[in-house]
């Protein structure tokens, strides 16, 4: 596994979302968000037992995907 590229934005000053929120997000199912920090797809933060990802992570997620139809 590839680890992710993490900027050095200090963590204090980052905004971070839950796995439900990044979910009902991306409109996907929680277990497909935990299986994409799993993979390495999306980089997270262990925060005890649960994961928090960065907003700009997301946003970085999503705009590498972003195709334009036509």
């Amino acid at each position: 596994m590839i680890p992710p590229i993490v900027k050095n934005e200090p963590f204090t000053e980052a905004r971070l979302k839950t796995v439900n929120e990044v979910a009902d997000l991306l409109r996907v199912s929680r277990m497909t968000v935990y299986r994409m920090i799993k993979t390495g797809e999306m980089p997270a933060v262990r925060v005890g037992r649960s994961y928090r990802l960065r907003s700009e992570d997301v946003d970085t997620y999503l705009m590498e995907r972003y195709t334009e139809a036509g």
